[in-house]
């Protein structure tokens, strides 16, 4: 069974979804020393494990891209398309600075830079220890009715492939929200779809055509997750899934 985790900040006021530095660091030297990381369509093994952090924010390339290299560590970044910029020469406490309510506001993408830019992913995916994903255009909720689904699904990954020169096969639903339009287009042009559900997945195809993913925010230590009853509801979970896919 392939375990996907899923992470948003590192040091964020908005609590629910963030790590504190020094817990993301024990977390993923804990990880490092029992498992192996893969990108989507690697090879699984026993101790296979696919790392996922939504949303590009900065405090990924600040905080985790470096602890990806001193761990040798693997790791699927989802990037909401809208808000990259090519470059900025704006300063990291500027970046850090925003609330987690203010950096979805008005043009603070533009005038703060709060998430990774272009060449920090490029040079993220050169590294080989990072794959970006699309988490749509705007992430918005895509069950939503009037939300345009082409633009969101296709039009990201046509910008994120133009301006990284690089092939993007996984995408991430934002909020974990969707409908039998969303996941047949997204299906459709892409080999990997991600979901929130605490479940493990039998292989890359996931559970009914999607990869569940485990919440891996707000964490109280760094072994939360591999703790044994913490494993056997999430083997419970992926039971009932399986069952009700059959």
């Amino acid at each position: 069974m392939l375990p996907a985790i899923m992470y948003h900040h590192i040091n964020s006021d908005d609590l629910p979804l963030s790590n504190t530095d020094g817990m993301m660091e024990a977390h993923l030297k804990l990880i490092s020393e029992r498992f192996t990381t893969v990108f989507p369509g690697d090879e699984l093994t026993g101790k296979s494990i696919c790392l996922t952090f939504d949303d590009g924010y900065y405090d990924f390339y600040h905080y985790v891209f470096p602890l990806l290299k001193k761990y040798h560590l693997k790791a699927v970044l989802a990037v909401p398309s809208a808000y990259i910029v090519e470059d900025t020469d704006l300063p990291s406490e500027r970046r850090l600075s925003l609330k987690h309510h203010e950096i979805y506001q008005q043009e603070n993408y533009l005038s703060f830079a709060p998430f990774c830019t272009y060449t920090e992913l490029r040079e993220m995916i050169q590294s080989k220890h990072v794959t970006v994903a699309s988490h749509s255009m705007n992430h918005v909720n895509l069950s939503e009715a009037g939300v345009d689904l082409e633009e969101e699904i296709l039009g990201s990954k046509a910008v994120l492939e133009k301006n990284l020169g690089y092939r993007v096969e996984s995408f991430v639903l934002p909020y974990g929200k969707y409908n039998d339009a969303v996941i047949k287009l997204a299906k459709e042009h892409y080999p990997y779809v991600f979901r929130i559900g605490n479940a493990f997945n039998p292989s890359w195809d996931g559970i009914g055509g999607l990869l569940y993913r485990i919440k891996g925010d707000a964490l109280q230590t760094p072994d939360e997750l591999f703790k044994p009853l913490k494993q056997l509801g999430f083997w419970f979970k992926t039971i009932i899934k399986l069952v009700k896919v059959k």
